[in-house]
């Protein structure tokens, strides 16, 4: 290709105006010492001054398609905002997926708890057991519900008198065999009312009657005598 032949394209746009950055640098040079070149030019202008006149105004002819290295940039960027979008919006579900998991397995948790209540009070294979005291109006009361099974246990009690300071009722479950087993310290309401649900126990404890005591605030590993209430089995 000889030297006017590639010129030939940048002389027409030089001609309207249009050719702009190396290509105009490098075809100006080129024009100096081409007289050739030179006359193509001032006939192309001639040219381009005549279509200009017949044209609408606002249309051009146009320049050379070039590259837009920006554009690979700003198609990266906008998929780095989206996908940081769906990360936080991933990241907050499984958070409040996980608070619910944890919400439904507590509330689980308190329906079986309701659950196994409900089925030693009303369990037909329980023993139920009624303590009492001296006889003294009104008179304290306390039924044990108990399910061997299960080791289950409820203890409910009314009318029970005031403690001293820093002491508790404490329940003892005594077996047929064995040493008294401690079933849980308690402090009674204003009304003297009061209640042990499920304390742990042994398992398969075959129970002979429940008992009650006076003992220290934090319990005693023995009873403490004078026995205060005592009951067997219906």
């Amino acid at each position: 290709m000889s030297a006017h032949e590639q010129f030939a394209d940048d002389l027409a746009l030089l001609a309207r105006g249009t050719l702009q950055g190396e290509e105009r640098v490098a075809l100006e040079k080129h024009l100096e010492g081409c007289a050739a070149c030179s006359r193509e030019l001032e006939r192309l202008r001639g040219d381009a001054d005549s279509v200009a006149a017949r044209e609408p105004l606002g249309q051009k002819i146009p320049a050379r398609r070039r590259s837009s290295s920006f554009l690979p940039w700003l198609a990266a960027a906008a998929f780095l905002l989206l996908a940081g979008f769906f990360f936080r919006q991933s990241d907050r579900l499984a958070q409040r997926a996980a608070h619910l998991q944890n919400e439904s397995a507590q509330q689980q948790a308190q329906l079986e708890r309701a659950r196994e209540v409900v089925s030693t009070l009303t369990s037909t294979d329980a023993m139920r057991v009624t303590l009492v005291a001296a006889q003294a109006p009104p008179q304290p009361q306390g039924r044990a519900i108990y399910v061997r099974e299960r080791s289950s246990l409820i203890f409910l009690a009314s009318n029970l008198p005031g403690l001293p300071p820093q002491k508790a009722y404490e329940l003892w479950l005594i077996p047929t065999n064995g040493a008294p087993l401690p079933a849980g310290v308690f402090k009674p309401d204003a009304r003297g009312s009061a209640s042990v649900i499920e304390p742990p126990l042994p398992a398969g404890v075959e129970a002979k009657t429940f008992a009650i005591t006076i003992e220290p605030e934090q319990g005693s590993a023995a009873p403490t005598m004078p026995i205060v209430m005592m009951g067997a089995g219906e």
